[in-house]
């Protein structure tokens, strides 16, 4: 796919991965619309890419686990961009600790946000690519999706549903000339997971969100006849 002058929507794009990602779309050319919880640093990086880039950006804050917010920021950002060529699911968050010491809310949380959070944006999206009968979606999820681990119940499941999610809707809509996509990297020096205190070692020989950036726009330039199901990516320091 050529990227120039092309329109993404990006989930969580107000810092971390997203945020990486969002420099990297706007360094090939593409118009930008990010949605996030924070509108202040959704302003700050609307305003940083805009100025560098020369490209188009648009924002607009939104909890993606609410859908009636994720229906009026799609809604919006597709009207401002005019269409929407590349979706990128990467809005998520991650607590950890024994299926009998988290709390249900907690729990309920990562699934309302990771899972139905990615299903709400998905699917208001989607009708725009389907008309279009082009587009490609990549989802952020993560090697926690292809394996448990103790005090992972939640994150884990979250993230093995968004596989199976992301898996089902590729066969849906690939004769569309839709490409979707999983990526399911390994840990990443990014706040969740300072947050969850999974750093270790050596920070620098951590995956970083430039890395994972790099990943995502090399699925999107394949060309269009090609589909990858999934792509892992991992640190030289695996947890």
């Amino acid at each position: 796919m050529e990227l120039k002058n092309r329109s993404a929507i990006i989930t969580g794009a107000g810092k971390g991965i997203g945020k990486a990602i969002a420099t990297a779309l706007a360094e090939e050319g593409v118009n930008l619309g990010l949605v996030a919880r924070t509108r202040s640093d959704l302003e700050s990086l609307q305003a940083s890419l805009a100025s560098t880039y020369g490209v188009k950006v648009f924002i607009a804050s939104a909890d993606i686990a609410v859908k009636s917010e994720v229906d009026q920021a799609v809604s919006t950002l597709k009207e401002n961009l005019g269409s929407i060529d590349i979706l990128i699911n990467n809005a998520g968050i991650g607590t950890f600790g024994t299926l009998l010491d988290m709390d249900h809310e907690q729990w309920e949380s990562i699934i309302q946000t990771n899972v139905l959070g990615t299903y709400y944006v998905t699917r208001a999206a989607l009708p725009t690519m389907l008309e279009q009968s082009s587009g490609s979606i990549i989802n952020i999820a993560s090697s926690a999706g292809e394996r448990g681990f103790a005090t992972g119940s939640a994150y884990c499941a979250s993230k093995f549903a968004v596989i199976g999610m992301t898996e089902a809707l590729m066969q849906e809509v690939r004769k569309s000339n839709i490409r979707v996509t999983v990526l399911t990297p390994s840990t990443v020096n990014t706040e969740l997971a300072s947050n969850a205190g999974l750093k270790i070692g050596d920070e620098d020989r951590m995956m970083q969100a430039e890395d994972l950036a790099e990943l995502v726009l090399a699925a999107l330039k394949l060309p269009d006849r090609v589909f990858i199901k999934s792509a892992g990516i991992w640190t030289t320091n695996p947890q």
